[in-house]
């Protein structure tokens, strides 16, 4: 008897799916512990991953978590619309670091340009991997097991 999936999910995907899954439980862990001590934490720790959303609260903090972990269910579960999210995620990511890897080149402050660099690069490999042939091919499979 043979046990494995029709369709497994590619490693790359569960890379991917594992990233957006750490960074809903730490935007979560970072919002109940707001939520439960005000001031434990300060509200910049989120910074790098909700893009000026922090002033909103430790509630945005939850509801991107809440967000992070469903994209992270729909890729493991292979869901076309949620690979097209994911990727609109990163790209919108890599959009909104532009302006402060270009004032950490002008002001020549090397920590700050490396962590937005990586952040870049974090972001392209995972729109870039998302947006392979053979991944969305994955993903097309997966759509067409379900419906029948």
């Amino acid at each position: 008897m043979n046990d494995t999936l029709p369709n497994p999910v590619p490693d790359g995907v569960r890379a991917v799916a594992a990233l957006f899954g750490l960074c809903a439980i730490y935007l979560g862990v970072a919002g109940a512990v707001i939520l439960v001590r005000p001031g434990a934490i300060s509200m910049s720790v989120v910074a790098p991953l909700l893009f000026g959303l922090e002033q909103a609260g430790p509630y945005m903090f939850l509801l991107a978590a809440v967000a992070g972990a469903a994209v992270a269910w729909g890729l493991i579960e292979l869901n076309n619309i949620v690979r097209h999210a994911a990727m609109l995620i990163a790209i919108t990511g890599i959009v909104m670091l532009v302006p402060s890897v270009s004032s950490a080149t002008v002001m020549a402050q090397p920590k700050a340009l490396a962590f937005g660099g990586l952040g870049i690069i974090v972001r392209v490999i995972v729109a870039w991997y998302l947006s392979r042939g053979e991944v969305a091919d994955a993903f097309q499979r997966s759509g067409k097991d379900n419906e029948t």
